[in-house]
């Protein structure tokens, strides 16, 4: 699960937002043009299509094309594909045609996953995951961020006993990682010469993981940063073989096809603990379950976030936390004081163990800034000279914000008929490896007009010849909610972004609103760190156990690893009746744990 490390002040922007619209009657929904919303469940033009077995492949080539459908991907599963849909043909409509096909086994929608011996680290201190001893994180934002001598993983007396768990393959599904990190680069799978990267990328389609968010650099630094070579942080392992595998991208999101990929790429190339600090779908997932599955009987463990809607999982379901499977641990989020994290989800039936998750120090893919703009420079609004609509005013909701609306009276009055108006600014994005484009928005249009969202590389007006992030012909009824788009093409100095509502001269609604608006860049480097806070964090802490018992008991298989992290685990009053087992992990005692390992005979010599 993507991590919380959004600010108080964005928090206080959302809360902006929904006082500024509450005259907006009809109930959010989420956008089918202007894509990126927090609502959005699945791709809205795919669909994955299971085959029944022996169904020869121009059969199924021909079951596409009947349809106006183009084949995107096998799926390295037995009989799946990946299709997408054609122009303005529905989710449900295309569902239905698949299911009434002979041919067909099973369809379903391209769900969406948004985007855990004492070492001589320098930061070791900070680490109040491995040794509590009620010090100060003074680099999280998480409130409490200082607490209980103890309230940690008891790892220092499982170190006397195994620090190298490279033995083992760990695979890090997630945002991909910077292979090239300080304290990352000696943990890195050897992937040979089909892998020189270590490991793969099934958002860009190729063999390069590299990480261009952080989220994943993070994870794999909680598992298996270098312990006790002087430098940063250390890792659950001093030792370890992470493998990169990049299925969400620079935005933190990914798809069904992404991670099942991911999934099976990682059990194919003999990973024996899966760690996937992800979700979103509400959803059951037939192919991401059936991914498990396979995982399973390649005695694959797989370890998942519970999520960080301070939701109960056994009522309102969070994928893949609630699939069932025995290879599959979920994981809560701890505080330091060893309560239940305020953001953490839970679940009596379905939530597994809890783990140290705020303020969470570890490897990070590079240097980040931000730049926050309104489009409202000296007083006047960045707009073209022919283009009117948009109005910018000051908003005050506790913290003074700033708004981009159009109309000038949003959310009262409606926006022009037969209107082009267009509203951009430059922006210096030289020298940077990723930027993420980020904003608020109040999205209220009839069907015929339309909210686009442009850049031009080499600045100037976006709206002609620039590249179109989103946008076009929708009715969006009043969705409020945040939005991110990948503008890494845009890393020039003349970067110009820009809002453009072009309207028909039919009828009219309440318009747009625009506020929060930020570009997030980083470029990349090998000596980086951040705290940061999350179940995201709390599940690779369980995934690093996991591998280190997998090497300490070579002979152990899935259920006896899962069986040690779940029974070795301390008891904690802030999960009883909250978790399956109402414990925190403990890695001295799971390690200790008497578990003869299954399916073994003994001989007389």
């Amino acid at each position: 699960m993507k991590a919380l490390n959004r600010s108080s002040f964005m928090v206080a922007l959302f809360a902006a937002v929904l006082a500024l619209y509450a005259q907006v009657s009809a109930a959010p929904v989420a956008p089918p043009n202007f894509g990126g919303g927090a609502s959005s469940q699945y791709v809205a033009d795919e669909v994955l299509v299971k085959f029944r077995p022996m169904t020869p492949a121009q059969v199924r080539a021909a079951t596409v094309a009947a349809r106006s459908h183009a084949l995107l991907a096998n799926l390295n599963q037995t009989d799946w594909v990946q299709v997408k849909l054609g122009p303005g043909q529905g989710m449900e409509a295309a569902l239905a045609v698949y299911r009434d096909d002979p041919n067909v086994e099973y369809v379903q929608p391209n769900y969406i996953y948004r985007a855990t011996a004492v070492p001589n680290d320098t930061q070791y201190g900070q680490l109040w995951a491995l040794k509590n001893i009620g010090q100060t994180i003074t680099t999280g934002t998480y409130v409490p961020n200082s607490g209980t001598a103890g309230n940690d993983m008891n790892l220092e007396p499982a170190w006397d006993h195994i620090t190298d768990c490279s033995s083992v393959v760990v695979a890090v599904i997630d945002t991909g990682i910077n292979y090239n990190q300080e304290d990352l680069a000696a943990s890195m799978w050897d992937g040979g010469a089909s892998f020189p990267k270590h490991g793969i990328d099934y958002v860009d389609n190729d063999n390069d993981p590299m990480d261009l968010q952080g989220h994943g650099t993070h994870v794999g630094g909680i598992i298996g940063a270098a312990g006790n070579n002087t430098l940063g942080t250390t890792g659950v392992c001093w030792k370890a073989s992470i493998m990169a595998v990049r299925a969400l991208g620079v935005t933190g999101i990914g798809t069904t096809a992404t991670i099942i990929q991911g999934i099976n790429f990682a059990v194919a190339q003999g990973a024996k603990v899966i760690n996937m600090s992800l979700g979103g779908s509400s959803a059951f997932d037939q192919t991401l379950s059936n991914a498990i599955s396979t995982a399973q009987s390649n005695d694959v463990v797989v370890i998942v976030a519970a999520g960080n809607e301070n939701n109960n999982n056994d009522v309102t379901a969070v994928y893949p936390c609630r699939f069932t499977q025995p290879n599959l641990v979920c994981v809560a989020a701890l505080d330091q004081n060893y309560a239940l994290a305020s953001f953490s989800n839970w679940g009596a039936a379905s939530v597994d163990v809890g783990a140290p998750g705020t303020n969470v120090l570890s490897a990070w893919a590079g240097t980040e800034t931000t730049i926050t703009d309104n489009f409202n420079t000296g007083g006047v609004l960045n707009w073209t000279a022919s283009g009117g609509g948009w109005a910018y005013r000051p908003l005050i909701s506790g913290t003074p914000v700033d708004v981009l609306a159009n109309p000038a009276t949003f959310p009262s009055g409606t926006y022009s008929n037969n209107a082009d108006n267009r509203v951009y600014k430059g922006f210096d994005l030289s020298g940077t490896d990723v930027a993420t484009l980020s904003f608020f928005a109040q999205i209220a249009v009839q069907a015929g007009d339309s909210l686009n969202l442009n850049y031009r590389r080499s600045g100037g007006d976006p709206f002609a010849g620039g590249v179109q992030l989103t946008g076009g012909s929708a009715t969006t009824g009043g969705i409020v909610g945040p939005f991110s788009f990948d503008l890494s093409p845009c890393n020039s100095s003349t970067c110009s972004v820009g809002f453009q509502l072009l309207t028909n001269g039919s009828i009219t609604a309440q318009g747009v609103g625009i506020l929060g608006f930020s570009i997030a860049t980083m470029q990349l480097n090998t000596t980086t760190y951040n705290t940061i806070s999350g179940t995201s964090m709390a599940t690779p802490e369980v995934a690093g156990l996991a591998a280190m018992l997998r090497a300490y008991n070579p002979l152990y298989t899935y259920a006896d690893t899962v069986n040690a992290i779940k029974n070795g685990g301390r008891s904690v009053p802030a999960l009883a009746g909250k978790t399956t087992t109402g414990k925190a992990v403990n890695a001295m005692s799971s390690l200790a744990f008497i578990n003869s390992p299954t399916g073994l005979t003994a001989t007389v010599q």
